[in-house]
């Protein structure tokens, strides 16, 4: 059988995983009458409930006796680990382009990436249907993108394909509109070569990716290089720090729509998974015991991001966790350790470790996964990634794209500017304009919740690392302090009620607080100390029309991600399962004074 491996890569929300949706359903996977979720391919709850790829994953299809192998990949820079390892188990990849937005940032990151290993793209231009779409433009975009990233002229002489993926319809440009995706099969089995498949060679096999299953134990999963190999082989096994080995496996997979089916043997140019290796880890090299060599280790970006992990300590400690001592947690990060490449934990004293990814989201979605399995702990403020070069201190930085309404472009730039952001382009349309910004990283952080109270809700940013640069200096990224419990108890009411012009609270009456537990934001910068925990008293007079009076603003509840962006550096997020709490480091009001006071002049 030929074999086509194909990567689907694209910005957030350009409609990879619909588009792959409609390939399963036209290639007869599913029955007739199977009823099957949309966004298939997005299968953890977390995808689901973002509407985002978080990890790449495997699927196939069967297309005129061709097996087409697809990996859809995350449009997320933040999970570029993902993407690079699914690059490697490729020959061609489909550019998808949202045909009203046009490249976005992180268009860019993935296009980088593939056309850096010599693959082939196919450009669909999705969602044609939309009222403001701008096809033709937003080809010639794609181009001049190309052309900036150094793509041959191979890479350059691209197909077009217009699709609506939504509703599973493709066809070439400048040809009429089609009622299904053929035109898209038949442009794959054109464009792309088929997968190179000597079977006669020794097997050569580089491990992509892993997963784990409860019967079967953890599978490796990846491209067949070159030969075959079948059940209860006998395998060399070089690990991605050089240790030799030799491994027995028990079965082998191959895909087909989502599921895995066992093969007697699987062939070269194939994407299998291979189980019974219980030390194996991505990176690793298998192939016939005799004469092999380590394949490159898969090259991955480094780390910009990084927070702190460590155990509870505040006064609701344990109450609600399963997992709440530093040996829990560390157990935790060396197993995300195996199946996360991009990410990074070194030991820190006093029982914490310092979590390093590729940026907010890559490890806010590490924290949630961690909380929903019934992990306690408590997370710093996230801080960039410095590195020295050539003697000087540099910074990761961003490129920032910002669409918004006209009428609000100047409040955008001006607050863009104020955190050291350089404007690059702008783009004006007819109603809204697009700024693209370089910006240091760090002056990101709790901007986005601003960001869309100053676009009222119309505004979207996005943005991709872009590269180390000098230190920008001292940034303030948070103009306001914060509203501080400084007594234990029960939230009233009343005392909301009296407290409510101080600031915007982030809790509810009947909310159990504890003293230095963050409250709520302070309209002024520097933090107030507040207590919620008084209650009216009762007198034998009742002025009970006063008391019906009583209107609270509603709470503003931070999910986890506004909660890492809010706090500072004397603040700390608590995660438990059941809620996601701001505190200060230091509880106690006296002993924070003190150290505020003793920092202070130690920076005199």
């Amino acid at each position: 059988m030929e074999f086509r491996n194909i990567a689907i890569v694209a910005h957030v929300d350009h409609g990879k995983t619909t588009l792959v949706d409609g390939m399963l359903r036209q290639s007869h996977i599913f029955r007739d009458n199977q009823v099957v979720a949309e966004r298939v391919m997005d299968s953890n709850d977390i995808e689901r409930e973002r509407g985002i790829t978080i990890l790449a994953k495997n699927t196939a299809v069967n297309w005129g006796g061709v097996k087409i192998n697809i990996v859809d990949t995350p449009g997320h820079a933040d999970f570029g680990g993902e993407v690079e390892r699914a690059l490697n188990m490729v020959d061609g990849v489909l550019l998808l382009v949202d045909a009203a937005e046009g490249p976005m940032p992180q268009t860019r990151f993935v296009l980088k990436k593939a056309l850096a290993k010599g693959l082939r793209p196919i450009v669909v231009i999705n969602k044609v249907d939309k009222r403001d779409a701008r096809p033709d433009e937003v080809v010639s975009m794609t181009f001049d993108l190309m052309v900036e990233l150094d793509a041959t002229e191979e890479q350059l002489e691209f197909p077009i394909v217009h699709a609506i993926a939504r509703e599973g319809k493709a066809w070439l440009e400048g040809e009429e509109p089609a009622e299904d995706l053929t035109p898209l099969f038949e442009t794959i089995l054109n464009h792309f070569p088929a997968a190179n498949a000597d079977e006669d060679a020794p097997f050569l096999f580089q491990v992509a990716n892993l997963d784990y299953s409860d019967y079967l134990g953890r599978m490796a999963i990846g491209r067949v290089l070159r030969g075959k190999v079948g059940k209860n082989e006998m395998l060399g096994h070089i690990t991605r720090r050089g240790q030799e080995l030799k491994s027995r496996i028990t079965n082998v997979y191959t895909h087909l729509g989502l599921d895995r089916v066992e093969m007697l043997e699987v062939v070269a140019g194939d994407i299998v998974a291979i189980t019974g290796l219980e030390t194996v880890q991505i990176g690793d090299t298998l192939g016939h015991p005799e004469g092999l060599t380590a394949l490159p280790v898969i090259s991955i970006d480094e780390p910009t991001v990084s927070v702190t992990f460590s155990p509870n300590t505040s006064p609701f400690a344990g109450l609600e966790g399963k997992y709440v001592t530093s040996r829990h947690i560390k157990d935790r990060l060396d197993r995300e350790l195996l199946v996360n490449v991009a990410l990074r934990v070194e030991e820190l004293g006093g029982e914490s470790f310092r979590v390093s990814g590729r940026g907010e989201l890559h490890l806010s979605v590490l924290i949630e996964n961690m909380r929903r399995e019934g992990y306690e702990f408590s997370v710093s403020r996230p801080e960039v990634i410095l590195k020295e070069i050539d003697g000087k201190i540099h910074e990761p930085y961003e490129a920032l794209t910002a669409d918004v309404p006209s009428s609000m472009m100047g409040s955008v730039m001006e607050a863009l500017s104020s955190r050291k952001g350089n404007l690059s382009n702008m783009e004006q349309g007819e109603t809204r304009v697009r700024l693209s910004f370089r910006i240091p990283s760090r002056a990101l952080f709790g901007f986005r919740t601003p960001f869309l109270s100053m676009t009222q809700g119309e505004g979207l940013l996005s943005s991709v690392f872009d590269g180390y640069e000098a230190y920008a200096g001292d940034l303030k990224t948070r103009q306001n302090g914060s509203l501080v419990a400084m007594e234990a108890g029960e939230a009233f009411a009343y005392s909301i009620h009296k407290l409510q012009d101080r600031g915007q609270f982030f809790i509810e009456p009947g909310t159990e607080v504890y003293v230095g537990m963050i409250l709520g934001e302070h309209s002024r910068d520097k933090d107030l100390n507040v207590n919620v925990t008084k209650n009216k008293k009762q007198t034998a007079v009742r002025a009970r029309v006063k008391d019906d009076n009583i209107l609270l603003t509603p709470a503003k509840k931070l999910t986890l991600e506004e909660a890492l962006e809010y706090i500072s550096d004397d603040e700390l997020v608590e995660v438990t399962p059941k809620n996601v709490r701001l505190r200060k480091t230091i509880l106690d009001i006296n002993q924070r004074e003190r150290a505020a006071k003793n920092a202070l002049a130690a920076s005199v």
